[in-house]
């Protein structure tokens, strides 16, 4: 595909994820701090994020999985899931996320397994599309600049 295309393409994949919700004002500010020094930055920290937040699910899925889940414990490892999925701006797994907690607080098991499952599967969707808009982002080459949308 040629460059100009490539370049329409990320824009709309980019755009896409906004408007569908899986992104909010804070992968904006990732972009923002990607320059000449480290062009490849949003792709490196949001790597990084996929490698830890799936640490802490399988911690969290877990203590889930014991005969009585201490419920503390769990509650931390959410919050500190939930920070993780806020710094790129993962606004699906964030909000799915909430509820977890919620149902955290509530101590109702049946409703954290349900919601783990649901965090899960936005979590793999996010992977999915952001690995997807990555590839795209190496085809065309160094960056030019993050640039946000006009509203």
């Amino acid at each position: 595909m040629e460059y100009a295309g490539l370049r329409r393409q990320a824009a709309y994949t980019r755009k896409a994820l906004f408007d569908q919700g899986y992104l909010d004002e804070q992968f904006y500010q990732l972009e923002d701090l990607q320059d000449d020094v480290t062009p490849n930055f949003v792709e490196e920290v949001v790597t990084l994020f996929f490698k830890d937040s799936s640490r802490l699910l399988s911690s969290i899925m877990q203590d889930l999985e014991k005969s009585s889940p201490d419920f503390q414990k769990l509650d931390a490892h959410m919050h500190q899931f939930k920070g993780s999925i806020s710094s790129i701006g993962a606004l699906k797994v964030k909000n799915e996320c909430t509820l977890l907690g919620e149902y955290c607080s509530n101590k109702n098991l049946d409703g954290c397994i349900k919601a783990i499952h649901k965090v899960k599967r936005e979590h793999a969707i996010l992977k999915q599309k952001l690995e997807a808009y990555f590839q795209l982002l190496r085809q065309i080459g160094p960056a030019e600049g993050a640039t946000r949308p006009v509203e």
